[in-house]
């Protein structure tokens, strides 16, 4: 029978804002290892020159001799890039401070945006089983963003409850309809999900009364709340699921992943 919390294939979800310190990597990880949960096998791509993703899974610098950069640049073999985590079902391709680069080194190659789509879909990954791929980005929309939304069936908002949080979503949407136009005509956006949310303070409730107003069904129903286990988790290698598994923030990361896997069953029925 077929298993339902498994999508045809890889879905593979890019996890983008250009504005930075908006629980991007939190998310990234986090939501990763609530997946995880469910008996799937998920693969986190790390394209932020800044590794937090790789950090925060416990992939030590010095370990890092084989990452996405040599995936884009060098044509790296996917065996070769993907590590293990401490984590059954849970891998990743780390990253390393080489990646900030890569925006210069690219831009004389004609399939520049399209290098992280075409080796997230060579014949060698099949073997893998991967049910969900999600690229962190970096905090910008540079080419590497650009190549996670080219490769991506979906994108995935992480939007901070604080003083203007929908501002910076029009220049993300502009990338993502240019994007649609050129490159990736399927693209769509899976959802805003609310990051450090706090109930009792008013400007969070008026971003999210916002956010709703402006972006309907898209807005998650789930909202990640400011949480200090969510903070503390990374500098212990951990997603909070592990680090405190009884947490509000791991709670709201498993009620992220029921409510993706849920969107995804009734988008493929």
């Amino acid at each position: 029978m077929h298993d339902l919390s498994r999508p045809d294939g890889p879905k593979i979800v890019a996890v983008a804002n250009q504005k930075g310190g908006v629980g991007k990597t939190t998310t990234t990880i986090n939501l990763a290892a609530a997946l995880v949960e469910h008996g799937l096998r998920v693969l986190v791509v790390d394209l932020d020159p800044q590794g937090n993703a790789s950090t925060g899974l416990g992939i030590e610098r010095s370990d890092r001799s084989q990452t996405s950069y040599e995936l884009l640049v060098d044509d790296a073999a996917p065996e070769d890039v993907i590590h293990s985590t401490g984590f059954e079902g849970l891998s990743i391709i780390p990253a390393t401070v080489d990646l900030s680069s890569a925006d210069i080194e690219l831009v004389s190659n004609e399939k520049r945006s399209f290098l992280l789509h075409d080796a997230l879909r060579q014949t060698a990954m099949d073997a893998f089983g991967w049910d969900y791929i999600l690229v962190d980005c970096p905090p910008s929309l540079n080419l590497l963003t650009v190549n996670a939304m080219v490769a991506a069936h979906s994108i995935l908002v992480p939007l901070q409850s604080e003083f203007f949080a929908l501002e910076g979503l029009s220049q993300l949407m502009l990338t993502v309809r240019e994007v649609r136009q050129t490159a990736n005509p399927k693209l769509r956006i899976e959802g805003i999900v609310l990051t450090m949310f706090d109930r009792r303070n008013n400007l969070s409730q008026q971003v999210e009364a916002d956010a709703r107003d402006n972006l309907g069904d898209l807005v998650f129903e789930t909202k990640i709340p400011r949480n200090v286990r969510v903070s503390e988790a990374p500098s212990f290698a951990l997603p909070v699921l592990s680090y405190d598994s009884n947490s509000q923030g791991a709670q709201a990361y498993r009620d992220l992943a029921n409510e993706l896997i849920s969107k995804n069953n009734r988008t493929s029925t």
